[in-house]
């Protein structure tokens, strides 16, 4: 989830969608402005990914929430 400047927030979906690992990248309203969905290897992996998208013009500020897989019976 990332916050961006006013005004950049179709681009940043647009250039996140540029880094390998990226998966869906939507612009949105509400308390974020672009929804990412990624998908990596290890931690390692994301983090690096992290930082790409940290590297975009206008993000200003990203909130990461990692999907817990279902627990095995």
């Amino acid at each position: 989830m990332l916050n961006t400047r006013p005004d950049v927030h179709w681009k940043a979906a647009e250039d996140s969608l540029k880094i390998n690992g990226v998966k869906t990248a939507h612009a949105v309203t509400g308390p974020y402005d672009v929804l990412i969905h990624v998908v990596f290897e290890n931690i390692e992996a994301l983090g690096e990914l992290i930082r790409k998208i940290h590297a975009i013009e206008g993000v200003e500020r990203t909130q990461t929430a990692v999907v817990v897989p279902p627990r095995l019976h």
